[in-house]
């Protein structure tokens, strides 16, 4: 999308799992319908509303939880504060009652299983992920109006642009890598810094920070949650959790209940190369094994993907001194650069482009935030970029059952470990001297995205989805 201005906050988000363009996007857009109606000043008058789920959203919406998203967001839940230990119990009521309350005002009957409607054989031409939203009036009359989740949280209603953020005059505006170095080269300033400048064109340095920081504070107690919860995935696939049990161990099981005291006995409790890397592991699983269990985690760019930033930014602050606030702000700001490069360029979308737009995108994100705050020059940042995204070109998204666990939550620790080692590859090399552009792997990433089958593109039709024997109970 040509002039897209993304803020670090488009590509951050705070939401609930397991998936930003299934569970997330819906999430908005089903709020965006409720709001629709009020503007219109037509909620008093629906008697009924019907939800179709294409594509997709379909396929794989019941493993995605699509249908809880969507009915949440139409009774008036936002993913940023609603309780996730009410979730359950909150569509329990709405099966039970066969009633809903849009916009927590206006109560009419529902019937999950006629109202809500899985069109699995059929897809609309903008993208994979579209449902439509029919409301019938009390005075015959009905609103039909369709949204597509593009990824990462972001929602499109069509006939619209897509954007509801204020335009505004961007310093440093930044289509492509080679206009970020730009600015870079010519300013003198780092990638974070350029992003703080245009942050400051929507509102003041401080909120930004701000911001930053409460996104952070969620990634945290993401970590900790994860790493301290025992037992079971829901979905039916029974896949056990493990970082509760990898931290454990690690820690010789000493238990700390705070954050402080925990990532402190982590820095101090080794160094070596199995040590770290278990730990960037465990940090990786932790966030996706929350993400698969319906817990508050930030899209990072998604939420597939939302265990590799975290991973590599707790790496950084356990065992590069990065325990510092600016630091953790200079990180997340570089890596929503290079997020936003990627979407405007390719895609962050697995319905669109598999699994190299989730996991590749997040490791590049996070390499090149990790070279930048290890003291790596504004080359070497877009080339630890390139480097993590070239080793995930053609990856494939086939979740088994359509869950978002296997090899979802595996692949975040991968992506984690590339990212470290496309970040160490750049700070040892001369970029000066680099065969291939980030600009050149974000259209090959494009043009490998648009020639893969639509049965690698989160349709669970393909790959390890069709070749792993399950039998998931009926929802």
């Amino acid at each position: 999308m040509p002039n897209e201005q993304i803020s670090v906050f488009d590509i951050f988000k705070i939401g609930i799992g397991p998936s930003s363009s299934h569970t997330l996007g819906p999430w908005r857009a089903a709020q965006q319908f409720t709001e629709s109606l009020k503007k219109q000043n037509l909620l008093c008058d629906v008697v009924q509303v019907k939800i179709l789920l294409y594509g997709s959203l379909a396929k794989t919406g019941k493993g995605h939880g699509t249908d809880i998203a969507i009915l949440l967001g139409l009774a008036g839940g936002d993913p940023v504060t609603f309780d996730v230990n009410q979730i359950d119990s909150t569509i329990e009521t709405i099966k039970q009652t066969k009633e809903l309350e849009l916009a927590a005002t206006q109560k009419i009957e529902f019937s999950y299983t006629d109202d809500l409607i899985f069109l699995f054989a059929e897809s609309l031409p903008f993208h994979p992920n579209a449902v439509t939203f029919q409301a019938f009036l009390a005075t015959g009359k009905a609103v039909s109006e369709t949204y597509y989740s593009i990824g990462g949280g972001f929602v499109v209603k069509e006939g619209e642009s897509g954007s509801e953020k204020e335009t505004v005059d961007l310093p440093f505006p930044v289509e492509k890598a080679s206009e970020l170095l730009h600015w870079c080269l010519s300013t003198g300033l780092k990638v974070s810094e350029v992003v703080m400048e245009n942050e400051a064109a929507w509102r003041p340095e401080k909120e930004t920070k701000k911001g930053i920081l409460q996104h952070y504070q969620v990634m945290k107690e993401c970590i900790y949650r994860g790493c301290h919860t025992p037992g079971f995935l829901p979905g039916g696939l029974n896949v056990a959790r493990r970082a509760a049990a990898l931290n454990k161990r690690l820690l010789a099981g000493k238990t700390y209940t705070d954050y402080e005291s925990w990532i402190d006995a982590i820095r101090t409790g080794g160094n070596g190369f199995n040590y770290i890397l278990d730990w960037v592991s465990c940090f990786a699983l932790a966030v996706n094994e929350e993400n698969a269990a319906f817990g508050r985690v930030v899209t990072a760019p998604t939420n597939g993907a939302a265990g590799v930033i975290p991973a590599v930014l707790h790496y950084f602050i356990a065992f590069c001194d990065g325990y510092k606030e600016d630091k953790i702000i200079q990180f997340i700001a570089c890596a929503s650069e290079i997020g936003s490069i990627f979407k405007k360029g390719a895609t962050i979308s697995a319905a669109m482009g598999g699994c190299q737009a989730e996991i590749g995108v997040s490791s590049a994100m996070a390499a090149a935030a990790l070279t930048e705050c290890l003291g790596g020059s504004q080359r070497q940042v877009l080339m630890a970029a390139e480097i993590a995204m070239e080793h995930h070109l053609g990856l494939t998204c086939d979740p088994i059952g359509g869950l978002v666990q296997v090899p979802c939550i595996e692949r975040n620790t991968m992506g984690a470990i590339k990212a470290i080692t496309a970040s160490q590859l750049a700070l040892q090399s001369n970029p000066d001297k680099a065969k291939v552009s980030l600009d050149a792997v974000v259209n090959t990433m494009w043009e490998t995205a648009l020639d893969m089958n639509s049965k690698y593109k989160e349709t669970s039709d393909g790959g390890l989805a069709t070749n792993i024997p399950i039998s998931l109970p009926e929802c």
